[in-house]
């Protein structure tokens, strides 16, 4: 005779999205997706590694300042900003991939005004639920994650305030240059006689 109570509660556990398929997340790769909110998070990590590295390396032109570091300070710098470009054309491909489309979508993004609607639709238009063509969905975002994109809309508020400081103070700076400039160029000009007093 079977002892087992029919009305028992189960036995085996039951997790949230057991035996759910997550992609591989891959920041130097091309294929694959990337979520909203990890590609916020990766894109404010990137920027945050190439501005501390330029930090360094005006840093280092300026306690060794020499021709020969300067070239070799441009030339580092010129190649980071290739990399930084291609890393963020990888971040872009896959966050298109997210939604189901081709990643040549990305080339919209040297289109001048189609470029910042585009910019809003990556940043808002969400991803297919599962698997799509591009492969599974992104794993769940980690707390570094949700933290890194979290400070982009901080550091647009940022410069936002640093920029509404420095434009006019930039401005104000130029016509007190020029005014100068104009007050030094009459003090260097010959004293020239009216013409009534040449005669």
């Amino acid at each position: 005779m079977n002892a087992t109570n029919p009305y028992a509660s189960p036995q085996s556990t039951v997790a949230d999205g057991a035996g759910e398929e997550y992609g591989e997340v891959r920041v130097f790769s091309a294929s694959g997706r990337l979520g909203r909110v990890r590609y916020l998070g990766y894109g404010m990590a990137v920027n945050l590694i190439v501005w501390f590295a330029f930090m360094l390396l005006g840093l280092i032109a300026s306690v060794v300042p020499s021709q020969a570091t300067n070239i070799v300070v441009g030339i580092i710098g010129v190649g980071l900003y290739i990399a930084v470009i291609v890393v963020a054309f990888m971040l872009m491909v896959q966050r298109i991939h997210d939604f189901d489309t081709s990643g040549w979508l990305a080339l919209l993004m040297l289109v001048p005004l189609v470029n910042v609607i585009f910019g809003l639709l990556l940043l808002f238009l969400p991803g297919t639920t599962g698997r799509n063509r591009f492969g599974a969905k992104p794993p769940p975002n980690s707390t570094g994650v949700i933290v890194l994109a979290a400070l982009v809309p901080i550091a647009v508020f940022v410069i936002g305030i640093l920029a509404a400081i420095a434009i006019p103070a930039y401005n104000q700076y130029i016509e007190r240059a020029k005014a100068q400039q104009q007050q030094g160029q009459l003090q260097t000009q010959p004293y020239q006689s009216p013409p009534s007093a040449q005669r």
